[in-house]
């Protein structure tokens, strides 16, 4: 898709529109991460230090670092390692080079039973202290885990918290950043024949404390190119359940309107769109909209947010809500 030839308009809470103009995505990877990692020196207190590091380092596998779980193998000379990285390094130990069989270290694994340990997103404000064996279950679905970059289309890895993301989309990726919760887009393709699996435009919006991505973009479904609108909440999915939006596109007498729950940033980019989650327009009819003798792509969308649990708060005035 040449989505130099792109042009998205916007316009929010009754300001003039904006002229924004849409570059090529690039191969963007950073290694910018806010890992949570617990430093448990300070969180068990000094009489428990010795200990529980000693033992929590010896269930470190040495080959990719992270915890062992059942089970838990060691070689002839009692160095141990976990069982993916067993199939990795061929059978051999990693340390002293010895072949290493098909033992296991029942008695590690019954150290591990006996630990307490803290989430390891607790310098991210987690409180919560479980058993060994549960933690890691814990901690996939931990509501302090850092979030991933909700940017689509360039398989960027950067994690951290909220604010830390929303900088980074800002300076990193350009992402265009709007105060206010209603929102006028206006989208121009010169082509609309050429529909591939890409992602035209993100937009955030900052409303009632809170930060939403607005996803528009141009796919394939099943046989049939389409037009897809949707909206991701920057934050946990029982938050987002306290919002709500809509959306609507509409010309020469018709309109479609599309009212839903945004979607959790946890959920990514690429399921909410298989879900199909959001305002889809088939090309057909996004051509209608566009009028003239459509050759080109002109479709505006608008729409707006607002909360749920408070009636008052539910009312958007510009420049209040955010």
């Amino acid at each position: 898709m040449e989505l130099n030839n792109i042009e998205c308009v916007t316009s929010s809470d009754g300001m003039d529109e904006d002229e924004i103009h849409l570059h090529h995505h690039s191969e963007f990877s950073s290694t910018k991460h806010r890992n949570g990692a617990a430093n448990i020196n300070n969180i068990l207190g000094p009489n428990a230090i010795a200990p529980i590091t000693s033992v929590h380092e010896l269930l470190e596998c040495p080959v990719c670092t992270n915890s062992m779980y059942p089970p838990i193998h060691q070689c002839h000379n009692g160095h141990t390692l976990c069982s993916t990285c067993k199939t990795r390094v061929h059978n051999r130990c990693p340390t002293c080079r010895q072949e290493l069989g098909d033992i296991r270290c029942l008695a590690l694994e019954k150290v591990a039973e006996s630990l307490e340990l803290p989430c390891k997103y607790y310098s991210l404000g987690c409180p919560e202290i479980f058993p060994y064996y549960s933690k890691l279950k814990h901690e996939t679905v931990c509501n302090f885990r850092p979030y991933s970059c909700p940017y689509a289309g360039s398989e960027c890895s950067t994690v951290g918290d909220i604010s830390f993301l929303v900088a980074h989309l800002r300076d990193d990726h350009k992402v265009d950043m709007h105060t206010g919760c209603t929102f006028n887009h206006r989208y121009v393709k010169s082509n609309p024949r050429e529909v591939e699996n890409a992602t035209w435009m993100l937009t955030v919006f900052h409303c009632f404390g809170q930060y939403f991505c607005l996803h528009f973009e141009a796919f394939q479904l099943g046989m049939a190119p389409v037009y897809m609108a949707f909206l991701r909440f920057m934050g946990d999915e029982n938050e987002a359940r306290n919002y709500s939006y809509s959306l609507e596109v509409g010309a020469n007498g018709r309109k479609l309107i599309w009212e839903g729950t945004p979607r959790s940033v946890r959920d990514s980019h690429r399921k909410v769109r298989d879900s199909h989650d959001g305002l889809i327009i088939q090309r057909n009819m996004a051509l209608f909209f566009s009028g003239g003798d459509r050759k080109e792509l002109k479709l505006r969308v608008t729409g707006r947010i607002w909360k749920e649990q408070n009636q008052d708060a539910a009312v958007c005035i510009p420049n209040l809500c955010s």
